[in-house]
């Protein structure tokens, strides 16, 4: 291993952190009658949050993902919960989602309501907001088609059973790609979002041997997994402790993260799982070699996955306020 492998594993980094496509109704310039600048007025709500909180980018790809996986991209993980309703933001899986994204749509949708007042939908600007902040971190861009709607439903018992697990085999994890048309190489790229971000020791304790004192995952590099072990060792006591998904270059959207793979270095089960199945390897083993054809894959398939089930007419509406529906009274 490399002088600069190792001296990352040594300085592993740890962050403490307090169905059907609906494609024909969209369109890149759905405002620019209604609201012309809204596109401009997200992106400059997105770098001046991006700027003030450099963990806002990958926290907002993952909020996205889980939005648009569980249902489609219609802002539902955006609701929060009532005392009459525990809505899907505080199902158990997304408990840990980083409310910088959250802090950030809430923003630029302020922003965008006084120029447009009921115009531009959550479920829009979380999906602009997703793909400038993206292209900020050294990304691929990809169009974004607009014109959703926000769902009118936020439910915390759909998550679990639609939402993949930390600890997920690949056959599961093909399974529920291919539920919405998404191809093992799709499921591959779309995994290359790992590249930046970080996971909650919680997450994946038991592979690196700390949970029950079992031993490490045999697909874990040694000295990788020994410098996991300790910085999550008091994890129990400090539930907000995480650890960079990729180590080596953690804040720059790039192909890494399958580099990683090759070498034992997937923090997540399910990460480290796609490096080793003959259905996933080989694409794992492209992407590591060639950083344009897995930009050129990953942009394809998140332009996908941000048209899947969408809303639109009267499938859902504009709210108000993106954390509540509009029939919502206190």
């Amino acid at each position: 291993m490399g002088g600069s492998v190792a001296a990352a594993l040594l300085g592993v980094v740890v962050v403490v952190v307090g169905a059907a496509m609906a494609e024909g109704k969209l369109a890149v310039d759905y405002y620019a009658a209604s609201c012309p600048r809204a596109a401009e007025i997200v992106s400059e709500t997105v770098v001046s949050k991006q700027i003030a909180s450099p963990t806002t980018a990958a926290g907002t790809l993952r909020v996205f993902f889980h939005d648009c996986f569980l249902d489609g991209c219609d802002g539902s993980v955006l609701v929060s919960s009532t005392a009459f309703h525990r809505a899907e933001r505080d199902a158990d899986i997304n408990l840990s989602l980083p409310g910088d994204a959250f802090d950030l749509v809430v923003r630029a949708k302020t922003a965008v309501e006084l120029a447009c007042p009921g115009i531009v939908s959550c479920a829009d600007i979380l999906a602009l907001a997703t793909r400038d902040l993206l292209t900020m971190l050294g990304g691929p861009f990809f169009p974004v088609r607009l014109g959703r709607r926000d769902s009118l439903v936020s439910r915390a018992d759909l998550a679990a059973a639609r939402l993949p697990l930390a600890n997920a085999t690949v056959s599961q994890l093909i399974e529920l790609f291919a539920q919405r048309g998404f191809s093992a190489r799709e499921l591959v790229a779309l995994s290359g979002a790992h590249t930046v971000g970080f996971a909650h020791c919680k997450e994946f304790a038991a592979r690196v041997g700390l949970d029950g004192g079992g031993a490490a995952d045999a697909a874990a590099e040694p000295r990788y997994a020994e410098a996991v072990r300790r910085a999550c060792a008091d994890y129990r006591s400090r539930p907000t402790v995480a650890v960079f998904n990729d180590v080596m270059t953690p804040n720059k959207f790039d192909n890494v993260y399958f580099q990683n793979l090759r070498r034992g270095m997937g923090l997540l089960g399910t990460d480290q799982a796609l490096a080793g199945d003959p259905r996933t390897r080989p694409f794992v083993e492209l992407y590591a070699a060639d950083e344009g054809v897995f930009f050129r894959d990953f942009a394809r398939a998140i332009e996908k996955l941000s048209v899947y089930g969408v809303k639109t007419g009267g499938q859902g509406e504009v709210r108000r306020r993106c954390d509540q529906f509009n029939g919502f009274t206190t």
